[in-house]
């Protein structure tokens, strides 16, 4: 094949294959916080950011951007874009200093079975060239920029999770890409799948991020994850009587006999009266579960010829 016709086999090769990528419908991105409100240090407000994330969003190829007025069965994604802050800062052993700009990127879809909702973060950074206001507008724009397309592809990686199957992503646990891994490790977890009780145990180790632990938290407790009891138990020791009652809850969410243990434990000795109440609640209710749990099981078998 010469060079010329094998060229352009490749760029219409490499065209299919984009077009065949499946595009997400997204409604108007909607804007949150005081950051975006006449930046000084962007030099722009709102409609810039709006702007330049839709640039974003339509380069990437895997969104398509569609009007307030869409059909139910559509079901556009809705976009809210948080810039949580723009800053400068100084790097050990570099004469520049960098502007950082952080997002956090939310996805939410109704009209399904229930509600969808998933969020993406990014960290963009650009280093300032120029000591001046015009310069360090430049680094912050580019840095700004550069985190729009992090998240806009953070975000397309997590909904492309979700049309995967469960072995594709038990692979993708193995990936060398960290986003891909957390990605299969959510769509997993809200699965159910039991390949994400391990590895959801693990991260309770790292207390370091209490949003994070509070999340893998609440997926074990959705998961009904009866081996992450022991852990939870282990996780409560000194921990102050506000977190202690959310890991109570979430141990009576999981249930099991080494749950009611615990729990009734609690109920009966812990120190705190608001402790011991939340564990008699979360007690009450896992007794509750239970009998009507049993009760359908007796219907059901009553019912059978």
């Amino acid at each position: 094949m010469k060079p010329a016709l094998l060229l352009t086999s490749c760029v219409l090769l490499l065209g299919a294959c984009r077009s065949q990528a499946p595009r997400y419908p997204v409604a108007p991105v909607e804007l949150s916080g005081d950051t975006v409100q006449d930046n000084a240090l962007l030099g722009f407000g709102p409609d810039g950011v709006r702007e330049l994330f839709s640039d974003a969003l339509e380069t990437s190829g895997r969104f398509e951007l569609v009007g307030d007025e869409v059909p139910k069965k559509a079901r556009p994604w809705r976009l809210s874009l948080e810039v949580p802050f723009t800053r400068e800062v100084l790097k050990d052993g570099n004469p520049h200093s960098f502007a950082e700009v952080g997002a956090n990127l939310s996805l939410e879809r109704f009209g399904g079975a229930m509600p969808q909702r998933y969020e993406v973060v990014g960290l963009g950074e650009a280093p300032v060239q120029e000591d001046s206001q015009e310069g360090r507008r430049a680094a912050m724009r580019a840095a700004l920029e550069s985190v729009l397309r992090q998240v806009t592809e953070s975000a397309s990686m997590q909904l492309a999770a979700l049309e995967r199957t469960d072995e594709a992503l038990v692979a993708d646990l193995r990936a060398a890409d960290a986003r891909m891994r957390e990605f299969a490790l959510r769509t997993l977890a809200e699965r159910k799948h039991p390949a994400a009780a391990p590895l959801l145990i693990e991260r309770l180790k790292d207390t370091s991020d209490a949003d994070a632990v509070r999340r893998t938290i609440g997926a074990l407790a959705e998961m009904k994850a009866k081996s992450a009891v022991p852990a939870l138990i282990d996780l409560a020791r000194g921990r102050d009587s506000s977190f202690l009652q959310e890991i109570v809850f979430a141990v009576g969410e999981i249930g099991g006999p080494e749950a009611e243990a615990y729990l009734y434990t609690v109920a009966q000795g812990h120190d705190t009266p608001s402790v011991q109440a939340a564990a008699q609640q979360a007690l009450d209710t896992l007794y509750a579960s239970r009998n009507h749990a049993t009760v359908e099981a007796r219907g059901q078998g009553h019912a059978d010829p």
